[in-house]
Protein backbone atom coordinates (compact mmCIF):
# COMPACT_ATOMS: atom_id res chain seq x y z
CA UNK A 1 0.00 0.00 0.00
CA UNK A 2 1.06 3.16 -0.83
CA UNK A 3 0.54 6.10 2.00
CA UNK A 4 1.36 9.76 0.70
CA UNK A 5 1.84 11.20 3.90
CA UNK A 6 2.57 9.90 7.97
CA UNK A 7 0.03 9.46 9.74
CA UNK A 8 0.58 9.69 13.98
CA UNK A 9 -1.07 6.52 13.75
CA UNK A 10 1.64 4.70 11.58
CA UNK A 11 4.88 7.02 12.82
CA UNK A 12 6.14 7.51 16.06
CA UNK A 13 5.64 10.94 17.62
CA UNK A 14 8.75 12.66 17.47
CA UNK A 15 9.05 11.54 13.76
CA UNK A 16 5.81 12.78 13.33
CA UNK A 17 6.07 16.33 14.63
CA UNK A 18 9.40 16.84 12.54
CA UNK A 19 7.28 15.66 9.25
CA UNK A 20 4.48 17.82 10.15
CA UNK A 21 6.77 20.52 11.24
CA UNK A 22 9.07 20.27 7.95
CA UNK A 23 5.48 19.74 5.91
CA UNK A 24 4.70 23.18 7.40
CA UNK A 25 8.01 25.28 7.10
CA UNK A 26 8.74 24.88 3.22
CA UNK A 27 5.87 26.64 2.44
CA UNK A 28 7.12 30.07 4.57
CA UNK A 29 9.53 32.63 4.21
CA UNK A 30 12.25 32.85 6.67
CA UNK A 31 10.91 35.57 8.45
CA UNK A 32 7.12 33.60 9.21
CA UNK A 33 9.37 30.34 10.45
CA UNK A 34 10.35 32.94 13.07
CA UNK A 35 7.57 34.55 13.83
CA UNK A 36 6.06 30.75 13.99
CA UNK A 37 8.46 29.42 15.98
CA UNK A 38 7.75 32.01 18.91
CA UNK A 39 3.57 31.36 18.53
CA UNK A 40 4.33 27.21 18.37
CA UNK A 41 3.58 26.91 22.33
CA UNK A 42 -0.01 25.59 22.08
CA UNK A 43 -1.64 23.53 25.01
CA UNK A 44 -1.49 20.08 24.88
CA UNK A 45 -4.31 18.60 24.21
CA UNK A 46 -5.77 15.04 25.52
CA UNK A 47 -8.00 14.42 22.87
CA UNK A 48 -5.52 14.13 20.24
CA UNK A 49 -4.85 11.25 17.65
CA UNK A 50 -3.50 8.30 18.82
CA UNK A 51 0.31 8.15 18.31
CA UNK A 52 1.62 4.65 17.58
CA UNK A 53 3.19 3.93 20.65
CA UNK A 54 -0.35 4.95 22.52
CA UNK A 55 -2.52 2.93 19.75
CA UNK A 56 0.19 0.08 20.25
CA UNK A 57 -0.27 0.49 24.50
CA UNK A 58 -3.99 0.29 23.97
CA UNK A 59 -4.45 -1.99 21.87
CA UNK A 60 -1.88 -4.78 23.75
CA UNK A 61 -3.92 -3.88 26.89
CA UNK A 62 -7.20 -4.72 25.03
CA UNK A 63 -5.77 -7.90 23.58
CA UNK A 64 -4.51 -9.27 26.92
CA UNK A 65 -7.86 -8.84 28.77
CA UNK A 66 -10.01 -10.17 25.78
CA UNK A 67 -7.82 -13.34 26.04
CA UNK A 68 -7.97 -13.01 29.95
CA UNK A 69 -12.16 -13.05 29.55
CA UNK A 70 -11.77 -15.59 26.80
CA UNK A 71 -13.30 -18.89 28.11
CA UNK A 72 -11.83 -21.43 30.27
CA UNK A 73 -13.03 -24.46 27.60
CA UNK A 74 -14.38 -22.57 24.52
CA UNK A 75 -16.77 -24.17 21.97
CA UNK A 76 -15.58 -24.97 18.27
CA UNK A 77 -17.37 -21.81 17.47
CA UNK A 78 -15.45 -19.61 19.86
CA UNK A 79 -12.39 -20.97 18.67
CA UNK A 80 -13.12 -20.19 15.11
CA UNK A 81 -14.11 -17.08 15.94
CA UNK A 82 -11.20 -15.69 17.75
CA UNK A 83 -8.82 -17.29 15.17
CA UNK A 84 -10.91 -15.37 12.50
CA UNK A 85 -10.67 -11.89 14.69
CA UNK A 86 -7.14 -11.95 15.31
CA UNK A 87 -6.79 -12.49 11.32
CA UNK A 88 -9.29 -9.55 10.34
CA UNK A 89 -7.57 -7.51 12.81
CA UNK A 90 -4.05 -8.06 11.43
CA UNK A 91 -5.54 -6.81 8.18
CA UNK A 92 -7.28 -3.62 9.63
CA UNK A 93 -4.93 -2.46 12.34
CA UNK A 94 -4.46 1.73 11.82
CA UNK A 95 -0.58 1.31 11.49
CA UNK A 96 0.17 -0.43 8.41
CA UNK A 97 3.51 -1.35 9.24
CA UNK A 98 2.67 -2.58 12.21
CA UNK A 99 -0.12 -4.61 10.29
CA UNK A 100 1.79 -6.29 8.08
CA UNK A 101 4.22 -7.21 10.54
CA UNK A 102 1.73 -8.76 12.91
CA UNK A 103 0.54 -10.51 9.34
CA UNK A 104 3.57 -11.99 9.04
CA UNK A 105 3.83 -13.02 12.19
CA UNK A 106 0.91 -15.07 12.70
CA UNK A 107 2.64 -16.83 9.68
CA UNK A 108 4.94 -18.50 12.24
CA UNK A 109 2.80 -18.18 15.10
CA UNK A 110 -0.69 -19.05 14.38
CA UNK A 111 -3.23 -18.50 16.97
CA UNK A 112 -3.66 -21.02 19.83
CA UNK A 113 -7.19 -20.88 21.34
CA UNK A 114 -7.85 -23.98 22.46
CA UNK A 115 -8.19 -22.40 26.04
CA UNK A 116 -8.12 -18.99 27.88
CA UNK A 117 -4.57 -20.00 28.85
CA UNK A 118 -3.14 -21.18 25.50
CA UNK A 119 -4.72 -17.72 24.20
CA UNK A 120 -3.31 -15.67 26.94
CA UNK A 121 -0.59 -17.50 26.36
CA UNK A 122 0.10 -16.92 22.51
CA UNK A 123 -0.55 -13.15 23.43
CA UNK A 124 2.41 -12.97 25.65
CA UNK A 125 4.56 -14.60 23.13
CA UNK A 126 3.17 -12.53 20.24
CA UNK A 127 3.76 -9.26 22.15
CA UNK A 128 7.44 -10.51 23.68
CA UNK A 129 8.33 -11.07 20.22
CA UNK A 130 7.36 -7.56 19.05
CA UNK A 131 9.14 -6.28 22.05
CA UNK A 132 11.93 -7.93 21.31
CA UNK A 133 11.97 -6.15 17.46
CA UNK A 134 11.31 -2.68 19.39
CA UNK A 135 14.62 -3.33 21.89
CA UNK A 136 11.76 -3.38 25.16
CA UNK A 137 12.07 -6.11 27.66
CA UNK A 138 10.03 -9.02 27.75
CA UNK A 139 7.65 -9.73 30.12
CA UNK A 140 7.62 -13.16 32.15
CA UNK A 141 4.23 -15.19 30.68
CA UNK A 142 3.88 -16.85 33.75
CA UNK A 143 2.48 -13.64 35.28
CA UNK A 144 -0.25 -13.21 32.48
CA UNK A 145 -3.14 -14.04 34.32
CA UNK A 146 -2.08 -12.27 37.29
CA UNK A 147 -1.49 -8.71 34.97
CA UNK A 148 -4.63 -9.18 32.98
CA UNK A 149 -7.27 -11.57 34.48
CA UNK A 150 -7.08 -11.49 38.56
CA UNK A 151 -4.73 -8.46 39.76
CA UNK A 152 -1.30 -8.87 41.89
CA UNK A 153 -0.91 -11.24 44.57
CA UNK A 154 -0.07 -8.59 46.68
CA UNK A 155 -3.41 -7.25 46.68
CA UNK A 156 -2.37 -4.19 44.85
CA UNK A 157 -5.21 -4.04 42.52
CA UNK A 158 -7.82 -4.83 44.71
Amino acid sequence: MAYEKPCRTCTDFKTWVKLQQQTFDSGKSDTQKTQAGASTAAVRRDDCPLTRDKLGSKTWAFLHTMAARYPVQPNEEQKSDMKKFIHLFSKFYPCHTCAEDFQEQLKDMPPQTDSQKALSQWFCAVHNEVNKKLGKPEFDCKLVDQRWRDGWLDGSCN
